[in-house]
Formats: structure tokens, sequence, C-alpha cells
């Protein structure tokens, strides 16, 4: 014989607390939604009533498609949250069920257990129960949520009595809700400028015991509550707006994200019980990257094999100063990839001692077939984290991983392999006819044979987006005919004509300012300061370089000269030799012309 909890969905619906109730599950129906993701409505007894107002969490749909919680189910509600939605203008309760275990299943069951009446559809007559002893007023969404402040303000404990709800009842189609939530990570302070005018924005990722939510706030809202907000801490949320959650920018697992207005509230909770679990990963194994979709977000772990400069670069389309570091990744799959990280995260980072790395929130990105991870402005990183797969993975790499060659998903500049193009030699690129049919990208180990001196350095424009030449008026005044205006002051670029050879072949090509000053060690303002005071000085910086090998990255591409036809190449990246990295490029070489390791 089955038992139900009988008479446990009447008090569960009248805001009384229920331990486990033992219900049937008589059917279930998927909800229509325009969000990317599904939800389902259940049916469920308890031998006396039946009630249609119950709603599954998202991280158990699983259950319904893998046909594990089917009709006649009994089964075990482990957690519920009470969540109150707008029925026909009228106030709701639906039960949301977080946890529940299947006690006995359907097949076994294969009926309805007692006779249970739905008091939505019974006569008024009939549905007359046994008197209920008073149950204290529940507040309604409505008045809990206009009263947040005040409670926290009349006194600090009595935050313990705001009613709240879990984050996996949020929905659109509510308006009053308060949740409480730890958060987890905050973005940096970001500005924009467009034809629709300008603002700041920052985002933070909250999690409680049911879920996860991104949270943005804009504006004002960015300015009130920034520096309030502490990564670690729990806190109130009220009143915000919720929209469809942007895939391509959001990994959390929510359909939703929440948006900041004027009426929303934030409050911190000083009760900091461990209820409300700290950050959540779920970790891709770095070897799954390669057949990872482009612009995916996914979390990763792995140990630091090797990690970058800080290198400054300059924004094509804002013209803004932008800093990043790139850094190799391992895991037990014995596979690299290189992770970008940009900003502040790349200025700050540290990644000597090969210590482990947890991301949370990388975007994959692809090119020439190679696959490579980097930071969003949400992406959290922790270094060493105390979790049982970081340990496992520092035994792995103590003992096994950190002699090993790894296989290299990655083509990034300086890896074997580059995302930027392939690593070849000269010879190899002309067989190729690389930019004979468009602009390509490849990366070579090169030496440089001689640079042009005369020519190589010049006057140009001093606004920071303009790199135009200068025409000399004769009367100490410089003109910029692309920007139409005179200056009395210049700045010195570098513009130099380099030709590169290696084993197989040679080739001129162009390096502008970055890359030139990156290849002579010196800025173009220190040149143009000695080519005026020394010049001796001057072609010895040029001269020192000569015959000296690098790493390049070089893009090509036919151009039409004075009706003539000519491959013009550029160097769009330049690095010191990195000789282990470089070594197992070679290695990789000759195990592919001896033909090791294929099946």
């Amino acid at each position: 014989m089955y038992s139900l909890s009988e008479g446990s969905l009447d008090k569960i619906m009248n805001g009384i607390d229920i331990d486990k109730p033992v219900l049937q599950i008589l059917g279930h129906k998927k909800l229509a939604s325009s969000s990317s993701g599904e939800r389902y409505r259940l049916l469920v007894s308890d031998g006396k009533r039946i009630n249609s107002f119950t709603m599954l969490a998202t991280q158990l749909n699983s259950m319904i498609t893998e046909n594990e919680l089917t009709e006649f189910s009994i089964c075990q509600i482990n957690r519920y949250a009470i969540s109150m939605v707008n029925n026909a203008g009228k106030q709701k309760r639906v039960m949301v069920i977080l946890n529940i275990e299947v006690k006995v299943p359907g097949n076994e069951v294969g009926h309805k257990i007692g006779n249970p009446k739905n008091p939505e559809t019974e006569n008024d007559s009939k549905s007359v129960q046994p008197a209920q002893p008073a149950q204290p007023a529940q507040p309604s969404a409505q008045n809990q949520s206009d009263t947040l402040v005040q409670k926290h303000n009349t006194h600090q404990s009595s935050t313990n009595d705001i009613s709240t709800i879990p984050i996996v009842a949020l929905s659109p189609y509510q308006h009053r809700w308060v949740i409480r939530v730890r958060v987890v990570s905050k973005s940096d302070i970001r500005t924009w400028s467009n034809s629709r005018g300008e603002g700041k924005l920052f985002s933070m990722d909250v999690i409680d015991g049911s879920g996860e939510i991104r949270c943005t706030a804009f504006r004002d809202q960015c300015d009130k509550y920034y520096n309030m907000i502490e990564v670690g801490k729990v806190y109130y949320i009220s009143k915000g707006t919720l929209k469809t959650a942007n895939k391509r920018f959001n990994n959390l697992k929510n359909d939703y994200e929440m948006t900041l207005n004027p009426d929303s509230e934030i409050i911190p909770c000083h009760n900091t019980e461990d209820d409300i679990p700290s950050l959540k990963f779920n970790f891709v194994p770095i070897n799954k990257v390669e057949i990872s979709e482009k612009d995916d977000i996914i979390d990763l772990l792995g140990v630091i094999k090797s990690s970058g400069d800080l290198v400054f670069i300059t924004s094509r389309t804002t013209g803004r100063e932008m800093k990043k570091r790139e850094i190799n990744l391992v895991d037990e799959s014995n596979t690299m990839v290189c992770l970008t990280l940009w900003g502040t995260q790349a200025e700050e980072f540290d990644g000597s001692n090969n210590p482990i790395l947890a991301v949370k929130g990388a975007r994959v990105g692809e090119f020439n077939g190679g696959k490579s991870l980097s930071t969003l402005s949400a992406t959290v990183l922790q270094v060493d984290p105390d979790i049982p797969e970081a340990h496992r993975l520092r035994g792995w790499f103590n003992t096994v991983g950190r002699n090993m060659g790894a296989k290299m998903l990655s083509k990034t500049f300086g890896s074997v392999g580059d995302t930027s193009g392939p690593w070849i030699t000269f010879a190899e690129a002309n067989e190729m006819k690389l930019g004979h049919r468009g602009l390509d990208m490849f990366t070579v180990k090169a030496t440089v044979n001689m640079i042009r001196v005369e020519n190589a350095l010049y006057k140009s424009c001093p606004n920071d987006t303009c790199k135009k030449k200068l025409i000399d008026q004769a009367n100490d005044m410089y003109r910029c005919e692309k920007c139409d205006k005179e200056f009395p002051n210049y700045r010195y670029r570098l513009l130099a004509s380099i030709s590169l050879a290696d084993w197989t072949n040679n080739q001129w090509v162009t390096a502008f300012s970055d890359e030139a000053e990156k290849l002579l060690g010196t800025t173009a303002q220190e040149l143009g300061e000695l080519r005026e005071n020394d010049n001796d000085a001057y072609l010895e910086q040029f001269s020192r370089i000569t015959f000296k090998s690098f790493i390049f990255k070089l893009k090509v591409k036919v151009e039409i000269f004075n009706d003539v036809k000519q491959l013009r190449a550029t160097c769009i990246g330049v690095s010191p030799i990195d000789y282990k990295v470089y070594n197992d490029h070679l290695i990789t070489q000759i195990k592919e012309l001896a033909n090791i390791g294929k099946a």
C-alpha cells in the first residue's frame, strides 16, 4: 500500500511549511516560452487534493526528458519554494520544486492513488473543509517588497523576517519579489559612447541555493551600487527588471537576466549562514574545447604551463590602448589551450610557479582551425582554488604532466601553430601562394638581414588617432592634410622596411610603429631625439639587431602599384624566440614527417 502526505497541499498553499511531503505525479506539461529554455508544469496529488500550480525547477528538467519523473510516480519533495504569480488578477501561490526524489516509479504504481479533488473546479458547497486553525497573515509579494528597506532600517536583525523567493522562481511576469543572494563576481565599470548617447554600467553574477542570475546596473544605479557591492557578500535584491538572457555573452544557467531600475533596492544581509553557496563551476575538459562552437561561453580548470608578458595594443575601432596577456593552460587530457586575459586581469595576473587556474565564463574563439579562449568583463578567475578537482589536477601535473608534451589546440602567436596563420617557412608560403587569393597570415622564424634606415622615421600628426605624415610649412608649423590642421609640434613614428630571411628564402617586410619599436627595443620618440643629437648612435640602434632572429607574424596580400602586381608583406607581430615552444614545434614537424603517432 502506497502512502501519501494527505492534506499537505492545502497546508503548503496556505503558507504552512511541510517537511518533505510525499506526493504523486499525475502528469506534466511543457510551458510555451519565448526564452531559450524549457519549463514544466506538474499535476500533483497528495491523495486528497490535486494541484496544478506546481513548477519544476529548470535544473531538474532532465528528470522529465529522461523519463525518470513519469505519470503515477510517488515522490518525496525534499525542497521547494513558494512564489506568488498573478492569476486572472489575483495573487496565486505556486510551488516550485527544487529537489525531488522518486520513491516508487510510475510503472510500478500504475494508477492514481485515492480520489483526490481539484479545489479550483469543486462546487463551493462541496469544497467546504473543516475549519483550520487561523494562520498568521502572510505578507503579499507587493507588501513584502515595499517594506524591504523599512524592515532593514528598523532593526538590523529584522532582515531575518524578510520573505524571499529563490532565483529559480523569478519570472518576467512577476514584478514584486525579493531574493537573497551571494555576489560571486563583479565586473569593472565600463563606459560607452555612440549616436544614442553615452553612459556606464557594471554587472554582477549572484547565486542562491536554487540557481544563478546576472544583474546589470546602468548609469545612476551604477553610481549608487558599485562601491557598495562586495564579492562574496550576501544581499537582498528587489524590484529588478527581468528579460531573456543573451546567451552569446551570458553562460549562466538561467533563461533570464536582471537589470536594476530606479525602483530597485539592494541591502546587505547580515544573516550570513552557509545556506547560500559560493561560486559554482561547470568545468569543460580542455580537449572538449576543440569541439566547442565559436562564441560558446564555458568554464575551465587548468594548470598554467606558460604565461606571456603584458602587451599594450591599440583598438582599431576606438583608438584606445588595451592591455592583454596570453597564458597557456593544460589539464589531465594532456591538451593545451591559450587563454587571453584583458584589462585589469591581464595587468595584475601572476602566472609564475605553474598555479592552477579556475575560469568561469570564458569565450571560445576560432581562427584557421584552431581554438582559443578569451576573458570577458564578467569572467571570474580563481588562482589555486580549494576544490577537489584542483587538488587532483595538481597531483597529475606534479607527477606526470609537467614533463609531457601536450597537444596544442590554439594557434596563437608565439605558440606551436598560430590562430593568425600556420607556422611555416618563406618557401612554403610561396608554394601555398599565400596572399595571391586575398589576405593571408602566417608565422615564421626569421633573421633580420638589414633595415633601410633612410625614411624609417618620420614626423607624424600629434593626434593620438592620426598617424599621417606632416608637411613642413618652413615656418615652425606642420600641417596634417587628414586632420586639416596646423601644429607647432609633431610626434615621431617608425615605418621600417626590413629584409627577413630563413633557411629557405627571404622577404621584404614593412613594420609600423608598434612592431618596429618592439624589434628595435626603443621608442620612435627616443630614436628621433638620437637622430637630432647623435646620428652615429641613431644608426647603431638599427645595426645592432642585424642578423638576430625573432618570431614574426606576417600578413601578405598581392596589391597593384603602377599596373604591376606585387606581394606586400606587413609585420603584425614580433616576439623573441621561446626555444622550448620552438623545439616543441620542430618535434611536431619531425613526427609528422616520420609518420609517428598516426593511425
